[in-house]
């Protein structure tokens, strides 16, 4: 005789150490106690539908008075003809596909599928213009985040509008840039069947790509580095570090002590933080040195993974928007201008400083120009000397003109 379940004896039933173990329910067939060796408990229904088992097991663990109600309600669906655990499985897979297919998911799959096939430098821009982590495809911002967990059939041609207006608001080129990454995205989702058709089809760029010519005079350069001593640490240091070394704002914004060396006066570059992928010497000049030893007395400076500028510790600064701001008012009025606007004032200055073309672009880790095709496959030749050599005289050139 089956022995009555009652909410007391399944609260106090015991685990046998050595078997799973179901106890049926006297007052509800096909309702089972299923009691673990580890002691978990569980409710599972059993029964037949068009002549094949079927077990469905209850979510959580609900009294014995709910499990009943619930076995008794699936148990009908049973008696229609219906398979209440087919059922379940087949919501949850549907769960599971519809998560898969967010646009966060079916962006990153874009990447690893189909970007990747590229060179380095540019799957690992388009990442980053579609918000992600370039090295480990994590969410940084952007359109990742923006759309990132809705299901990439729901995005429709007004949201990619609303997009393209929000970043043509504030950065024209990037507006297009992100808007050909996304294309590129429900393009290729469309070509592997996960959508119909795309948002963007007969969508034009939302900002003509035009090259920018802005480079700072030598008054500007003053402000700036006099800004950047009044604004302070971290975006006061790094815009004088900006300045001082020619290197990418992130580049700069992303160093680590541990590719600094102060006495052999030289900042190396990893592959993995440069932009196309090859290690790079920044050969430091005495104000770029004297720069980065005052960051050496903050304590904020320092933090276990190894970071000069960062307010969290964990991650390298952001929020550089409102810091340009800042740096604006500090300098008082100028035409518009660009941190990235620092990098092509360097590689101007230094022409005019007669440095040669080739050793300007080997300090600013340019693959153009003339260290493109043929001749950058073949030319070997590191220009360790010719970089630092033109590093301290734009250094010098700028103290002097602060000391005016």
């Amino acid at each position: 005789m089956l022995k009555k379940l009652t909410q007391i004896s399944v609260e106090k039933m015991k685990p046998d150490p050595n078997r799973r173990v179901e106890y049926p329910d006297r007052d509800c067939p096909g309702l089972y106690l299923v009691v673990q060796p580890t002691g978990r408990k569980s409710w599972a229904v059993r029964y037949r539908v068009r002549g094949r088992p079927g077990k469905l097991t209850l979510d959580g663990f609900p009294s014995l008075k709910l499990a009943r109600e619930r076995a008794r309600t699936a148990l009908n669906e049973v008696s229609n003809g219906r398979d209440p655990a087919a059922e379940k499985r087949a919501t949850k897979q549907a769960e599971v596909d519809a998560r898969k297919d967010v646009f966060e998911e079916v962006a990153r799959r874009f990447i690893n599928k189909y970007a990747k096939r590229e060179t380095p430098r540019t799957w690992k821009q388009t990442a980053s213009r579609l918000g992600f982590n370039p090295h480990d495809l994590t969410v940084k911002g952007g359109v990742a985040k923006r759309w990132g967990k809705r299901p990439i059939g729901e995005i429709k041609k007004r949201d990619v509008i609303e997009l393209n207006e929000s970043v043509l608001e504030r950065a024209p080129v990037m507006a297009t840039n992100v808007f050909a990454a996304v294309r590129r995205v429900f393009n290729w989702a469309v070509a592997v069947d996960i959508i119909a058709t795309s948002p963007c089809q007969g969508m034009a760029a939302p900002h003509a790509v035009q090259s920018r010519d802005r480079v700072l005079d030598d008054d500007e350069i003053r402000r700036l580095w006099n800004a950047g001593g009044e604004l302070g640490y971290p975006f006061g240091h790094i815009a004088k570090l900006l300045l001082v070394t020619g290197q990418r704002r992130d580049e700069v914004a992303g160093m680590r002590w541990s590719e600094i060396d102060l006495d052999e006066r030289l900042w190396t570059i990893p592959k993995e933080r440069a932009k196309n992928d090859n290690t790079h010497d920044v050969p430091l000049s005495d104000a770029a040195l004297d720069i980065l030893r005052e960051v050496k007395e903050i304590p904020r400076a320092f933090s276990e993974k190894g970071l000069l500028f960062t307010t969290t510790g964990e991650t390298a600064v952001s929020g550089f928007s409102k810091a340009k701001c800042q740096l604006d008012d500090l300098m008082g009025e100028t035409s518009p201008w660009r941190l990235h606007d620092i990098r092509r004032t360097v590689a101007t200055k230094m022409q005019a400083l007669h440095i040669p073309l080739e050793v300007t672009e080997n300090v600013l880790n340019h693959v153009s120009g003339s260290r493109a095709g043929i001749v950058g496959i073949y030319q070997r030749h590191k220009y360790a000397e010719e970089k630092r050599t033109a590093l301290d005289a734009w250094a010098e050139h700028i103290v002097s003109l602060v000391a005016q």
